[in-house]
């Protein structure tokens, strides 16, 4: 079922959102969070889409807002969708004039109670998530520094105003490298001597195993630029010899360990969907990110 409000308040919005879900038979208690993208018209349609296959593994109130123009009287036109291809909720709200500066209180009243409240920027995010009125109503605030402009610099940004609960995307996009990573040392006895990362300048995945590897195994990590846009390959050094790890051209890697024949494993590109289930798979602050940002940092 679908309801469009033009020029409504919070408060219609929460009633009609209540007859969508009485007419499609969706109780709000079979919802497990709630979900805020703040987007714009460009980035809008993609995200909803993503989240709307998430809410097959996460099923959750998806509420997106788009901030338009600040001047002028506050306005508020919101569309409804319950039990339309997905298993959660989603209402978008778009909103102009003087509500642009108090979207919160507008957001505020539609949130489930009593569960976990995730918000996701996929676009450029506030250098400060925690502390942004949207991203303060959320238990973890969603980033992604590959989306922005200049990733280093919003890295680092949201990475100094870090806030338990505060995590990026790039950190989730790393996951099957650390995971392929610990793989080989559990299968090499020798200590890691050094390690390199060959990758695209300014990639923010790979800054950040860089600094992973440097604070977990306590060694220099050379980088090697290359012509690539991802992590192209990461070597462990070892007296043993090296553990390798090299990307092909389709969403496998060629891994290598000392002692062993080199074989293909699967490294896939995954698709936003993909990285917010991982994400939301855990609700609690991740504490090897906290020490990664810190470690990167530290060596800026």
């Amino acid at each position: 079922m679908q309801i469009t409000l033009e020029h409504t308040n919070s408060s219609a919005v929460a009633s009609a959102l209540v007859r969508a879900r009485k007419a499609s038979g969706s109780p709000a208690m079979d919802m497990v969070l709630t979900l805020i993208v703040v987007c714009d018209d460009t980035t809008v349609g993609d995200a909803l889409r993503a989240a709307t296959v998430l809410s097959k593994e996460h099923p959750a109130r998806v509420i997106g807002v788009i901030l338009g123009d600040g001047r002028g009287a506050a306005d508020l036109h919101a569309k409804i969708r319950v039990g339309s291809e997905t298993s959660g909720e989603s209402i978008l709200l778009r909103m102009s004039g003087r509500l642009t500066k108090h979207a919160e209180s507008a957001v505020l009243p539609l949130l489930l109670p009593d569960s976990p409240v995730v918000v996701w920027w996929p676009g450029p995010a506030p250098s400060d998530p925690a502390a942004d009125p949207i991203g303060a109503l959320g238990t973890r605030r969603l980033t992604d520094a590959e989306v922005a402009n200049q990733p280093l610099r919003s890295l680092r940004a949201v990475a100094r105003a870090y806030q338990p609960g505060d995590t990026d995307l790039s950190w989730t996009r790393a996951t099957p490298w650390r995971a392929l990573l610990a793989a080989a040392l559990d299968q090499v006895a020798s200590p890691v001597t050094g390690a390199v990362i060959e990758a695209g300048g300014g990639n923010p995945v790979g800054v950040l195993l860089e600094a992973w590897l440097e604070d977990r195994l306590k060694v220099h990590v050379r980088w090697r630029r290359v012509d690539d846009t991802r992590v192209h390959r990461v070597v462990l050094e070892t007296a043993a010899g090296d553990i390798s790890i090299v990307r092909g051209k389709d969403d496998a890697a060629t891994f290598s360990v000392p002692g062993a024949a080199p074989r293909t494993v699967p490294l896939p590109t995954r698709t936003l969907a993909e990285l917010l289930a991982e994400d939301l798979r855990r609700l609690d602050a991740d504490a090897i990110y906290a020490r990664t940002i810190e470690h990167l940092l530290e060596r800026s």
